[in-house]
């Protein structure tokens, strides 16, 4: 199932990416149904700035959610990956027991919107497809899931602008 977001910014996109990609503000996150993120990878390597979370589902899953997954954990890897010199990257999410069935990615680009062409002011979007592969059901889950995978990108933004505003943008 496709999915669509959209957040401006009251800051440069190099100073979004900072944040974004900072391991410290990712796991201070609190956002619903998720435990804190756990960091597996930060790194930067020129450009490119990648992180890698772990989340783990705590909220109410449906009986056939439960079903599905039997009596393990819902755990999730996230990818974030930013290339600094065109501002574009890759979200990615796959669950952790079963990457086949539950996965996802998307584009991700920060454009500059400040006036006059200067990187004063930023835009984030973040266009992709979130994919459950289960028979009969898959589609139902994915409507299921979609609504809450938007929510917590929009708080994410909400929490981001607030850090923006804390180191002084």
């Amino acid at each position: 199932m496709k999915f669509s977001v959209e957040h401006e910014f009251s800051a440069s996109r190099a100073l979004v990416v900072d944040v974004l990609c900072d391991p410290e503000f990712q796991t201070a996150l609190d956002l619903p149904d998720l435990s804190r993120a756990e960091v597996v990878e930060h790194s930067v390597d020129g450009a490119t700035r990648v992180l890698r979370l772990r989340y783990e589902f705590v909220g109410h899953l449906d009986p056939v959610a439960r079903k599905i997954i039997g009596g393990r954990k819902l755990t999730w890897v996230q990818d974030l990956e930013v290339d600094t010199s065109d501002y574009k990257g890759r979200l990615s999410f796959a669950a952790e027991a079963d990457a086949q069935r539950l996965f996802g990615a998307a584009d991700v680009a920060i454009d500059a919107i400040g006036s006059d062409g200067r990187d004063e002011r930023s835009r984030r979007r973040i266009a992709g497809d979130l994919h459950v592969k289960v028979p009969l059901i898959g589609g139902t889950a994915e409507k299921r899931i979609v609504p809450g995978l938007v929510r917590r990108l929009d708080i994410e933004a909400e929490e981001l602008e607030k850090e923006l505003a804390r180191r002084g943008t």
